[in-house]
């Protein structure tokens, strides 16, 4: 390669980088955003854990709703009694791919 042709090699080489790297950082994940197939599983934990709420039988009359980030699951809604909510976190923790869970059900009059 002649001298001064390797100067505009490394030049291109540099602007490719460059614009690329937006649309490679879109696919990846940072602490307040998934990737692209971090939101596809959260997508289908959702899915899981809807369904098994709604085959129990003593929670599928309530409206629970589910959100999952970075298989992190946050019940919210409200059910009847304490124990309702503690199965509801119970019936979610058993779905595979359930790191932790946030239950934020709010027992109707309490409080």
């Amino acid at each position: 390669m002649k001298p001064a042709r390797r100067p505009v090699r490394i030049l291109l080489a540099a602007a490719l980088a460059v614009s690329l790297a937006p649309a490679i950082s879109a696919c990846s994940e940072t602490r307040t955003s998934e990737s692209t197939g971090q939101y596809v599983d959260s997508a289908t934990i959702t899915t899981k854990v809807k369904a098994a709420l709604v085959q129990d039988q003593s929670l599928k009359g309530f409206d629970i709703h589910v959100e999952t980030f970075k298989d992190q699951v946050q019940l919210s809604g409200f059910v009847d009694t304490q124990s309702l909510k503690n199965r509801a976190a119970e019936v979610a923790s058993r779905v595979e791919g359930v790191r932790s869970v946030q239950n934020n059900l709010i027992v109707k009059g309490a409080g």
